[in-house]
């Protein structure tokens, strides 16, 4: 059996063996690039929100409403209590109802995430520097799926006692 290739077949590994460190150095690439981001608009105005937890949410996310991007995540900081305190940029004009929530959403199971902000129905609007009154956290996959398997197994133990009990 003849362990030498032929200068083809050289050629072919090598030029199969740079693809594929090509697509690797692409994916890592992609997946530790920064998150830079644009500014909406050149006319924005700045609101905050202070959130327990923001799991995944990045500097340069979207800030949606109605599914419409109307700003971005601009800046994350803690306060004192050492909850997430975020400041995003909307486009200016758009008059956000001072009873409006925001909720940190993903767009999919494993998705991205963004900032949802729901409309309330006050005719008082936030203004410059205003924060959000009404919060709802990152929703964490794990924990729903944990909470999940916990009430089935509390529910087959449940069942498993009144089956003994007959």
């Amino acid at each position: 059996m003849n362990s030498h290739y032929t200068k083809q077949e050289t050629k072919a590994f090598y030029c199969g063996l740079i693809s594929v460190l090509c697509g690797i150095v692409f994916f890592m690439s992609m997946a530790f690039r920064r998150h830079d981001f644009k500014h909406v608009d050149d006319n924005v105005y700045y609101l905050n929100a202070t959130f327990t937890r923001t799991d995944g949410l990045l500097i340069g996310d979207a800030v949606r409403m109605g599914g419409v991007d109307v700003g971005r995540v601009i800046d994350a900081r803690l306060d004192e209590n050492f909850n997430a305190v975020l400041t995003f940029e909307i486009k200016e004009g758009l008059n956000i109802p001072d009873d409006s929530s925001a909720s940190i959403v993903s767009s999919s199971i494993m998705g991205h995430k963004y900032i949802e902000i729901d409309a309330g129905g006050s005719e008082e609007f936030l203004k410059e520097g205003d924060s959000f009154e009404l919060v709802q956290p990152a929703i964490i996959l794990q924990e729903v799926l944990d909470r999940l398997v916990a009430a089935v197994d509390k529910n087959k133990q449940k069942q498993k006692k009144e089956n003994t009990h007959e």
